[in-house]
């Protein structure tokens, strides 16, 4: 006996309603495996932490997490925290992915000034951004400036060569077939080359992803006197490992909320 179907799928084949069925099955067993495995952690870590087989005190459990995020709640504390590093990390990625996504523009267009560029394009990418900050520190001031400066100063060159890649490598035969009709630079840019690299694109901005919240944190050890990295600092520094584990947990599901964002980006252009 065949399943009902909803209304957009009664014009499908039964082997293809079978096959979408199946996919949605799989979908969610997928999901309830990460639910389940998230949980027998959780229950690890916590049943760990009372038996003595860790020292709670240093690795923390999810109940003394609990019970920080609500004193972090009731002190009206958690959410301006939250929301600094987070504003501070969106803008950080935001630059980054335009400036380097427009700097990757600018090196396609001129391939005099890509080769100039080059071994300087190469030299920053394997420089330890983090180093400059102090730098960035005296130049702009100690501050979210700052900040935002090294988030996007680590999420730029990165950006910068990835999409770069993905421009170059563009099958030339397409670019060859606007240029025999006539079209012009930035038609073949508008045509061809960005609608090609939208793969590339979305990759660096999930690499931008990891990177922005790196350079943020890092900022925020330095100089910052508010946001989630000034937590972990000043839980280290007076042993509330409580505390530097909370923020710990919640940088971990802010930057996965921030990916998952692009995921939706990304399923979003491939519907176009």
């Amino acid at each position: 006996m065949s399943m009902s179907r909803p209304q957009q799928l009664v014009n499908i084949s039964e082997e293809h309603f079978l096959y979408l069925q199946e996919r949605k099955k799989y979908r969610f067993r997928v999901i309830l495996g990460r639910i389940v495995l998230l949980a027998a952690l959780l229950a690890l870590w916590e049943i760990a932490g009372n038996l003595r087989w860790i020292d709670p005190f240093i690795t923390s459990q999810p109940s003394r997490i609990i019970k920080t995020l609500a004193l972090l709640h009731s002190e009206g504390a958690l959410y301006q925290h939250i929301g600094i590093t987070v504003l501070e990390t969106v803008a950080g990625f935001i630059l980054g992915t335009i400036g380097g996504t427009c700097i990757a523009i600018a090196l396609w267009w001129s391939k005099f000034l890509s080769d100039v560029l080059d071994p300087y394009l190469v030299i920053l990418n394997s420089l330890p951004k983090i180093a400059l900050g102090p730098i960035l520190i005296v130049w702009i001031g100690n501050g979210p400036p700052a900040i935002i400066a090294m988030a996007l100063l680590i999420s730029l060159i990165v950006a910068v060569l990835g999409v770069y890649s993905g421009f170059v490598q563009v099958e030339p035969e397409k670019i060859r077939l606007l240029q025999a009709f006539g079209a012009s630079k930035g038609q073949i840019l508008q045509m061809v080359i960005l609608p090609a690299s939208i793969p590339t694109i979305i990759s660096a901005l999930k690499i931008n992803v990891g990177l922005s919240w790196v350079g943020v944190i890092v900022g925020e050890f330095l100089v910052s006197r508010a946001g989630l990295g000034y937590l972990i600092v000043y839980g280290g520094q007076v042993f509330r490992l409580d505390l530097v584990m909370t923020s710990v947990i919640i940088l971990a599901a802010a930057a996965a909320l921030m990916y998952q964002a692009v995921v939706l980006l990304e399923k979003h252009l491939s519907r176009q």
